[in-house]
This record gives structure tokens, sequence and C-alpha cells, in this order.
């Protein structure tokens, strides 16, 4: 009985619950995620911007990505200008963000734009849902790498379309993208140009410095970009100075905008741990300045704004030779995508460094621990005054910015920033931390022709971009000493400057070229002379345009004497014989009439007697070059056959096809035949008389100098050095008897073949024709066949003996001496 008992818990347990199925496991987490978004909208819904105070980004009422992705970038605490307009931009309302450089505008539209995908369920199959705009190729980089921390927890697809990459990589990957980062041109050019992709779906569009981007240099492409768009969207700006016009809202299509400002609570439109200096130093001082700033700051980290590309250029070649002791590097917009990447990396990462740049970092780039800015050319007003300077003082760490001004400059550009709230107090540069460096830069220039052609460049493009400037409070050209600025750059000279009065600085950039080159109503030469503008119905030739140039080169007072000299004279006057170029051909005095003498320089001549048909005119300097050119003067006499001319200047006539007619009454073609062909043999027989005598005089210098060389070796000396004084020398006498002896004993009749005359010359030809032996190819490998053969060759070769190689047949006793004594040798 006992063996047969079981447990009772067994037969009482229920049996487990059924696994679901992969269906009804998709149906659960589709239901769990419409419940958790319908609960997210609630609590977006409930969240009152005006009422409810938030200070971290937990107290928002945002999505379980976005919270986990910004608390692994290490992101908690809200600013002012995050805490005001999310919650707006949460709400889908239109929003205008301004607030100070550095306060952390990125997030507060960044947050936004993941949010409204999140809670629409943005997939890849939807296309492009949010559209992130910048001003700079730079500024879109930093948005996307911010973009790619904070969203790394969602499942969107972002792309980053800036330029400076291929047109067709890019367009493969669009059609793709939920979020696009970009710069207005490059943006504009796929949506007209890239098939399959549109932007018909768009929900939220994004303008990070909105006020560079509605300005003058963007309009058009914005525009034009606008009307790709779709009406019903959600658009936010941001930018440090924000712009209100009611035309630029329209244009966006903005709907009841919320304005968001951080400026109005504040006393001032900077932060308040920047410390801000000016320093008053005249235009051709400010290099000197700026060295000795550098020089006394080597362990900072520095970004100096200059007002051109051109000037960044030379000031960075110019202190790269100076070598202060800090690293350089240099930033503008002429450069190539990857080159401004990796520079903008390299000052990032850096320590101490000093970063020479224009107004293409001045916005929205986040460089870390930057502790200067150093402004060399006055900003064109007050915005972008901010803009440089938020380039340090970030994120409550503290900075200070320099301000260089010309005395002209000072009181109006210190009275607009006063106006702005902006505090600012001017500073005096120490005598002791002064460094001139005008002698180094004037060495350079001079030893470096490119460093010059850059200095001059800069010069003009600083001239012009401060005559082009439209507050001519603060920018006065003509109080400018700009002999003293260019001698300041160490140029030789200043450097002449055209102006376009009454135009916008961006409209003479992209103006063609055809229209600039003749804007004034005087032509300035090489050397500064005003030369009369020409009328439209005056014809040059290219002749006249030779003989207007001056300061070309070293050749071009030349030209002129090799028609007329400075004295009015002829090309064929006795004074000619000494210049530097002289005329292929001149005419003697003779040729020339007597009135064509006596005429003025420009006066119509007439020259008789050059054999055509009637006289020839000179009424124009073309007509002048036709007397110094052969060829031209035969076709003017009208010579019917064509001529060719040999090395020696020797004209002769080119064989011509002649008509029929023609050719018939020189008589019977096989007439002409045979005596073209007895004209060609004989020819050809004098051609042979010479080559053979050419040839037979070649032998006998060969044969004495080989016979030379043997008496010298029988009176034991070395032919290599036969030269050599003090070695004895043969009796030319004895020379002379040795050999009409062996001449005559060469007369006398053999037994063998006759070896004088033709027969002589023929084999001594052929021994002189005859080619040297072939090398065998050289191979990398070898077969086995061919290795036996060649062992058994070398075998039979070694059987056979000796074999001796006459050059020529003996001629002396010495010779047969020689041949015998080697054949007993051997």
């Amino acid at each position: 009985m006992a063996a047969n008992t079981r447990p009772a818990s067994r037969s009482s347990k229920a049996p487990p619950p059924p696994k679901p199925s992969k269906t009804e496991r998709r149906q659960q987490k589709r239901k769990q995620e419409v419940d958790e978004l319908q609960v997210l909208q609630k609590r977006v819904d409930e969240f009152d911007p005006k009422s409810t105070e938030a200070k971290t980004f937990a107290d928002l009422p945002l999505s379980q990505p976005t919270a986990a992705g910004l608390q692994a970038s290490h992101f908690t605490s809200l600013t002012d200008i995050q805490a005001r307009a999310i919650p707006l931009a949460l709400h889908n309302h239109d929003v205008l963000g301004a607030a100070k450089t550095g306060s952390g505008k990125t997030l507060a539209f960044l947050v936004p734009v993941l949010d409204k995908l999140y809670r629409a369920q943005w997939t890849e199959f939807d296309g492009l849902g949010a559209l992130i705009i910048s001003p700079t190729r730079e500024l879109a980089v930093q948005i996307f790498e911010v973009l790619r921390k904070i969203g790394r927890k969602h499942a969107f697809s972002a792309g980053l379309v800036i330029g400076g990459k291929s047109l067709k990589e890019e367009a493969e990957r669009l059609s793709r993208m939920n979020i696009l980062v970009c710069t207005p041109g490059r943006m504009l050019q796929h949506l007209d140009q890239t098939a399959g992709f549109d932007a018909d779906n768009l929900q939220i569009l994004v303008l990070d410095e909105a006020d560079r981007i509605m300005d003058m240099g963007f309009q058009t492409a914005v525009d034009a970009l606008v009307e790709h768009l779709p009406k019903t969207r959600q658009t936010l700006m941001f930018s440090a100075t924000q712009s209100k016009k009611v035309s630029d809202l329209a244009r966006l299509s903005l709907k009841d905008p919320e304005y968001v400002s951080v400026h109005e609570s504040a006393s001032h439109a900077t932060p308040s741990n920047l410390q801000q200096n000016y320093i008053v130093t005249p235009l051709h001082e400010k290099l000197d300045t700026l060295y000795g700033f550098i020089k006394a700051n080597l362990k900072s980290k520095i970004i100096v704004f200059l007002s051109s590309g051109k000037q960044v250029r030379f000031v960075y070649e110019s202190f790269r030779h100076l070598q202060p002791g800090i690293p350089l590097l240099h930033l503008h917009g002429r450069q190539k995508q990857i080159a401004r990447l990796e520079i903008t990396n390299r000052f990032t990462a850096a320590k101490h460094s000093c970063l020479f740049a224009t107004d293409v970092v001045a916005r929205g780039i986040d460089f870390p621990a930057v502790d200067w800015v150093i402004q060399v050319d006055c900003p064109e007003d007050t915005d972008t005054y901010i803009h440089r300077v938020g380039r340090t003082a970030r994120y409550q760490s503290n900075g200070r910015a320099v301000l260089f001004l010309d005395p002209s400059e000072e009181e109006g550009m210190v009275k607009k920033l006063e106006q702005k709230k902006i505090p600012i107090h001017k500073v005096h540069v120490k005598d002791k931390k002064k460094r001139s460096i005008k002698n180094s830069l004037q060495n350079m220039c001079f030893q470096n022709p490119d460093l010059k052609y850059l200095g001059q460049k800069a010069f003009i493009s600083y001239a012009r971009a401060i005559h082009l400037q439209k507050d001519k409070d603060v920018f006065k050209l003509n109080e400018l000493d700009l002999d003293a600025f260019s001698a300041s750059l160490g140029l030789p000279g200043t450097p002449q400057i055209r102006f376009h009065k009454g135009e916008d600085v961006k409209k003479i950039k992209n103006a063609p070229r055809q229209g600039m080159s003749s804007g004034s109503e005087s032509e300035m030469d090489m050397d500064g002379v005003k030369k009369p503008r020409r009328k439209k119905d005056e014809v040059r030739t290219k002749y006249d345009k030779m003989f207007e140039r001056t300061n070309q080169d070293v050749l071009s007072s030349h030209y002129n004497k090799l028609v007329l000299d400075g004295d009015g004279k002829g090309a064929g006057s006795d004074d000619d014989d000494a210049e530097f170029l002289s005329v292929k051909r001149r005419l003697n005095d003779d040729e020339l009439d007597e009135e064509s003498k006596k005429a003025p320089v420009n006066a119509v001549k007439v020259i008789e007697g050059l054999g055509g048909k009637e006289p020839f005119v000179v009424d124009s300097k073309r007509r002048e070059k036709v007397l110094q050119s052969k060829k031209k003067l035969l076709k003017f006499k009208g010579n019917p056959t064509k001529m060719v001319y040999d090395d020696e200047g020797n004209a002769h006539p080119v064989y011509e096809l002649a008509n029929e007619d023609d050719f018939k009454q020189e008589g019977p073609a096989e007439e002409l035949r045979k005596r073209f062909v007895e004209g060609e043999s004989a020819k050809v027989k004098e051609a042979d008389v010479d080559d053979k005598q050419l040839l037979r005089e070649r032998r006998r210098e060969k044969k004495a100098k080989r016979k030379a060389r043997e008496a010298m070796e029988r009176a034991g000396i070395d032919p290599d050095k036969a030269d050599d004084p003090a070695l004895p020398q043969l009796d030319a006498e004895e020379d002379v008897d040795r050999g009409a002896a062996l001449d005559f004993l060469r007369s006398l009749p053999t037994d063998g073949a006759d070896r004088r005359g033709e027969e002589e010359s023929g084999r001594e030809e052929e021994e002189e024709e005859e080619e040297p032996p072939r090398k065998k190819a050289k191979k990398w490998f070898q077969d086995d066949d061919e290795d036996e053969q060649n062992t058994s060759e070398r075998k039979s070769k070694k059987k056979r003996g000796k074999v001796f190689e006459l050059e020529q047949e003996p001629e002396t006793l010495e010779d047969l001496e020689a041949l015998a004594t080697g054949l007993l040798d051997g």
C-alpha cells in the first residue's frame, strides 16, 4: 500500500496558463503604447506654461525616450529660455525666442521637435517631419551633434544637409529621413532637383539664428524654400537678437506667435559674467597691438574676428611666419567643407590656441572654454557685436572680450553699445607690452611675393568693406590713414581701389564681372594714369592694344620700336641697330618715295617699287607689319606659286597640281614622265656621289686614328694618356715614312682577289654595318627542358676550344706577328 502512494499536491496543482501568441503580444504592445501616448498627451494638456514654473527637465511633460536621452547626456536643469519656450512649443504654438548667447537655445527647439514626432508616432515611411535651418555649416554640424546625443533613445532617422559633399549621395538618403538639419541654399537645391523628395507632410519648421536667415543674404533662398512647405505646420524661430517685423512673420506664415525674450528682465543683452573692454588704437597699429596681446596671453584660448576672409588669410600667414609661440588656426567661408570641420574640431579640442576667423563662426558655435574674444575690426552693428562676444562666457563660465577701435570709430560705436545696455569700459595698453612687427612684415612681403599679394587683397577688401558700410556715423573712410595702414601690412605702396557708390555689399559680390570692368568714366593704366574712355564706334586691333601696353614686362618699351621709334623714324633707320630687338627685314630709304618720308608719323604712306601691280599703301600699323614679312610681301607682289623657305632662307616653289589644259600644252605625258625620271635620277646620282665621298672621308679618319693608336701601343704609350706631355711622343717624319712604305707594299699585285677599289670599300662597309649580336631576353623563370638545353650547349662550346675572331685582316708585319703570338699562347 505504501509503495503505491503518491503525493497529493501534484495531482491537485492547476495547469500553467497558455502563452500568448505573437499577434496577441503585438496587440498588447500597441495598446500599451497608445495608453502611454494618451497619458503623455493628457499631461501636456494639463501643463499650464504660464502658471506652472519648471526648473528641471523632469518637471516637463516629456516622453520617456526624450527624458532618457537628456539624462544620458547630463542635461538636468532648465535655463530661462528653455523653461519658457519648451512648454509653449509642446502646446503647438509658434514661438519667437530671443535669449542671450550661450543660454541653451538649441535644446529649446530640439526637445519639442523630438516630442512632437513621438506623439505623432512618426515612422520612416511618413517622410520628412521636422526641418531645422541654420545659417552656417558649422552651426548646423553642432546642432546635429546635440540632436544625436539627446535623441539616442528614439527610433527616428536624422540627416545633415550642408553641402560640400556629393549631391547624389545626399539625395539617396533624403527619402528615409525624418529630421533634417540643413543650410538654406543646399536644402533648396534638393527640393528643386532631387526626384521623389518633398516636404508635404512637414510637421515643424525651426530657424536657428533667425535674424541672420531672414536678412538680405538668405531672403531669396528662404522665400523659395517656404513655397515647398505646407501652410499647416508649427514654426519655431530662435536667435540672440530676434526680429519682430510683420513682413518676416507673414512670409513664414506664422499664426499668432508667442514672443519669448529673456533680455527684457535683464539689465543688459550680454551675460553678466562677461568682462567687456575696448582699446582705442589707430588703424595702422592694430596688428602691432594684436601681436603684443597674443604674446602676452600664450596660455589662453583666443578667437580673433576680422571683417573679411582675405584679411584672415593674410594675418594668419604673417603671424605663422612670426611664430608667436601659440598654435594658430584660421577659418573663413572660402575654405573647403572638410577643412572647416577639421579646424573646428581642432580648436574645440585645443587647450591653448588662437583662431583667426570671420563672422562665419560668430553665431551659435559653442567652443568650450574660450578665454578671449578679440575684435580687431569693428562690427557692422551691435547685433554682430553681441554674437561675436557670445563665443565666450557660455553656461555660467567667465569670459573676456576686447574691441579694437580706430579714433574715428570710438564715439559712434560706444554710443550705440550704450543704447543696447551693453557695459563696456575703455582700457589702455601698457607701453612695455607693445611690439612693432612692421619691419618684419616688410621683409616677409619682399621675400615672399605670395604674402605681398595677400596683403594687397587684404588692404583692398578692408577699404571696400568700410566704404560700403551703411552706418556712416561709425565708419568714416576719409578719416582713415590708408597709406600708413598699407605700410603697416608691409606693402611697398598703397594699392588703388575702385569704389562703386550707392550699391549694397552683397549685390556687388553677386554682380557679373562684365559690368564692373567699365563702371567709371575713365580707366587707370598700370602706372595710375587716367586714360580717356574710348568711343563705342572706335575699332582697335590687337596691334593697337599691344602698342598701348605699358609697364607689362621688360620688353614693353621695345614693342613700339619694332615699327616706329621714339623720334618718328621708320623701322629701317640707323638708330635701330643698337636696340635690344631688331626687325627681320628692313627697307632701304631708296624704296620709300620722298613724300612718304616727309609725311608725319600717323599719315598715310605710299611705297612704290615693291613689285606689286599697285603701290603699297601703309595706312595702319597692321600694314606696317606687312613690310617685315617676306611671306606677306610675296603675296602682295602677286607671286602665283606657293613658296617654302629652307633653313638658309631661300624660297622654293611647292609642287602644285596644274589644270588639264595647261598640262596638255606641256607635251605628251610619257615624255614628261621620262623627263621627270631622268631629272630625279641625276639628282639621286649626285647625292650618291656626295654620300660616297663623305663615307670615304669618315673611313680614312677612322683608319688614321686606329693606326695612330697602334703606333702608340708599339711605342709603349697608353693611348688614353697620349696627351700627357711627360710621355715620349712619336716622330712625325718616321710615321709618315712608314706610311709611304706600306702604301707601296699595298700597290704590289697579290695572288688573292684584288682588295683595292670598290671591293675594299664594299667589304669595309659591310664590316661597319655588321650589327652586334643581340642579348637574350631575361626571364623571371625557366623550364627544366631549357635548363638542360643550356647546359648541353655550354659543354659543346667547351669541347670546341677557343675561336679567334679577327676584326680586320692583318695588313702589316706587326699585325701578323701579333696574330701568331696569340695563336701560340692559345
